[in-house]
């Protein structure tokens, strides 16, 4: 009980810290000004008997102290304020969860490894079956297709246009003669294409024939 504690007179007071190292937590008492080392407690499993708290208060706890030689003493500590008799509490409880987080992912790996490991490599004698249909479609697709014949010249031969017979002897429709236009003759020689209908002469020569000249 920490009522039955001089708490008008500590012994000691100054600052507490709490450090770690692997999975034990250190609980350091140290001078607030120089950070000298008072004492420390080495907590090795919480709740334990390393740290325990008083049945009177939240504020206040026993803990273990050792000097590094294998002497070891209990004394009781307390905080003037609760936040950090909290913040005490919590902090020892977020190690130790992470201890415990820690040795459960080395047992699942310690498990994986012991178990039965997958073998993917071919037995002897084994196969395996490959469906290759689609590129056998393919390939038969493009070995199927042929280029067209050729003419004399490398020119290609194309089909008869729609409606036009080959081999008997009819030829198709000649265009129409262009018309002539007055003092404009059209030889044989010259590529001739189809003219638009001309009017009479009057009116395709028009103000012209009053032109001088």
């Amino acid at each position: 009980r920490a009522a039955e504690w001089q708490l008008d007179q500590p012994a000691w007071s100054g600052r507490l810290r709490i450090t770690a190292k692997g999975s034990t937590a250190f609980i350091k008492l140290e001078d607030k000004t120089s950070g000298e080392l008072f004492a420390q407690a080495p907590v090795e499993q919480f709740p334990g008997i390393a740290v325990e708290g008083v049945t009177d208060s939240s504020r206040y706890f026993v803990i273990r102290i050792e000097d590094g030689n294998g002497r070891r003493a209990f004394i009781g500590v307390g905080f003037v304020d609760r936040g950090d008799a909290f913040d005490f509490n919590v902090a020892l409880q977020d190690h130790f969860k992470w201890v415990r987080q820690q040795s459960e992912l080395a047992r699942q790996a310690q498990d994986l490894e012991q178990g039965p490991k997958l073998d993917l490599g071919f037995k002897e004698g084994q196969t395996i079956k490959l469906n290759i249909a689609n590129m056998k479609k393919k390939e038969g697709a493009a070995g199927n297709t042929r280029p067209r014949p050729a003419g004399p010249g490398g020119l290609s031969l194309l089909p008869p246009p729609p409606g036009g017979k080959s081999g008997s002897g009819e030829r198709p429709a000649s265009l129409p003669t262009p018309a002539r236009l007055p003092g404009t003759p059209i030889t044989d020689s010259l590529l001739s294409w189809p003219q638009p209908t001309a009017a009479p002469a009057a009116d395709v020569w028009g103000d012209f024939a009053k032109a001088s000249g």
